[in-house]
């Protein structure tokens, strides 16, 4: 299951980051999603547009493409 399965209000703990390029895994693990982390999807833009999910009390958006690729459980 990645993130962009879960539905909109819906809380999961990130397991895998091993698909995400190394930059952006830096960049999440930087912002407090890593592996371990409770995260919660808030909204998913339409068209393909990009995800919004809270970690550790703050909003965070990610590309869908980016967001597909972080497995949770």
């Amino acid at each position: 299951m990645n993130l962009t399965d879960l539905k909109q209000g819906a809380s999961a703990t990130v397991f895998d980051l091993t698909k995400v390029s190394d930059l952006v895994k830096q960049r999440l693990i930087d912002m407090g999603l890593f592996e371990g982390q409770e995260v919660c999807l808030k909204c998913t833009m339409p068209f393909g547009g990009p995800v919004m999910v809270e970690v550790c009390g703050q909003c965070i958006s990610l590309r869908r493409r980016e967001a597909a690729s972080i497995g949770v459980k």
